[in-house]
């Protein structure tokens, strides 16, 4: 059987030569760096420019050339080679080897898209029937893959449990550099079309709560009446589960509320704009359309974010501030359809951004209650993986964000 993900693909052998060739000028040289013949780097590259039906080098007597095509690629081509050398060397330093001898080895073993699609299948499903299933191609397939990129790391990446195959500590740290190199190649045709002034591609974005109701809608709409060829999808995962996410090249940028962490090197912020929390209410609520002291509140039954969040914690701060006992929620959520629903059908009070419930406000569906929290000010903006490359699609709705925002 074959696998789908075969036919008429970049192959990464050739995303090496071209890397190379890119790098030494000749074929010649290529093909003496690679251990491999000059016929068979040509070869290569011929196949390569076939698949993405545009020409990456011009030949000259001197040598190769790269054409402005070959320009648009390389970076990327670069970036998926540079990830799959990163995994054995980062799997030998967490077992404490000495790596002196093998950090200048090059991974053929890992020089394989299929292997590499299997590999992150069983990743995700567990199961070898299930990889087979997914990927077109036969249960000992996957198990012979799985031997090769065992026997090329050394040491194994999936244990056999209850639960089905899963990934050893090796097996998780090598899998966002799979994941982020696969993605880099899964890029090069959009760069390609993006150069022909044809913007083509999915954007994946983390959602956390407080852009989904007006911010990224708004966003999303602008992108898809501008380049109607691009499709979105959205993320609402727990901020931990974007990150990760993020970290393997899932997602291209998280959208929300900001998470302050200096030990996170790896990724980076950039606020868009700072905004209070503030309470909310039907408008028929007993507290409504009156200031308010602290002593009103007393009896309130609260519609809080989830603990141990951000926004719940800068809340409790805010309570004590105003010197009342850190409420207990009736509700925690950050779903904000249920927080919709529950104010609309009773006479609780939630605390939430001005931005999240935006539509309710000016219409006056809901209303603010009239008290100040302070010190409750966040800063919103765009979570990043540091050095990523961003696709041509995720770069034109980072800029239809930019756009939005610039009113608030």
């Amino acid at each position: 059987m074959k696998n789908k993900n075969d036919d008429n693909s970049i192959k990464v052998m050739q995303i090496r030569a071209f890397c190379m060739i890119a790098d030494r000028g000749t074929v010649s040289a290529a093909a003496d760096n690679l251990f491999r013949t000059q016929s068979a780097i040509t070869r290569s590259i011929r196949d390569l420019e076939l698949t993405l039906s545009v020409p990456l080098f011009e030949r000259h007597a001197s040598g190769m050339l790269l054409t402005e095509m070959g320009k648009c690629v390389l970076p990327r081509a670069r970036r998926a080679v540079q990830e799959l050398h990163q995994a054995p060397q980062m799997l030998h330093r967490l077992t404490l080897r000495d790596t002196a001898r093998r950090n200048d080895a090059e991974p053929i073993w890992l020089f394989n898209l299929r292997r590499l699609h299997i590999f992150l299948a069983l990743y995700r499903l567990h199961h070898t029937q299930s990889v087979a299933s997914a990927l077109g191609i036969s249960q000992p397939a996957v198990s012979a893959a799985l031997k090769v990129l065992e026997k090329g790391a050394g040491m194994l990446l999936f244990q056999r449990t209850p639960k089905g195959m899963m990934p050893t500590p090796a097996g998780r740290e090598m899998a966002p550099f799979i994941s982020r190199a696969l993605n880099e190649i899964r890029r090069i045709p959009e760069e390609i079309a993006a150069y022909q002034g044809a913007l083509t591609g999915t954007v994946h974005i983390g959602a956390l709560p407080l852009c989904r109701s007006s911010l990224l809608p708004r966003a999303i709409c602008q992108l898809l009446t501008r380049y109607p060829g691009i499709k979105v999808v959205t993320n609402e995962s727990a901020f931990s589960a974007l990150v990760t996410e993020l970290r393997a090249g899932d997602i291209d940028f998280i959208l929300g509320a900001l998470r302050q962490d200096e030990a996170v090197l790896d990724i980076h912020n950039q606020v868009l704009f700072e905004e209070d929390l503030i309470l909310l209410a039907r408008p028929q609520h007993p507290l409504a359309g009156r200031p308010l002291v602290p002593a009103d509140l007393h009896a309130t039954q609260w519609i809080l974010p989830r603990d141990n969040t951000p926004s719940r914690h800068l809340l409790d701060c805010a309570f004590q501030s105003l010197g009342m006992a850190v409420p207990l929620p009736m509700v925690e959520s950050g779903d904000l359809a249920i927080v919709r629903g529950l104010l609309l059908n009773s006479d609780m009070v939630a605390a939430v951004s001005s931005h999240q419930l935006e539509y309710e406000l000016s219409a006056g569906i809901l209303q603010p209650l009239r008290l100040n929290l302070p010190d409750t000010r966040r800063q919103i903006g765009l979570t990043f993986r540091q050095g990523a490359l961003h696709s041509p699609a995720a770069k034109a709705l980072l800029q239809c964000i930019s756009e939005v925002v610039q009113p608030v």
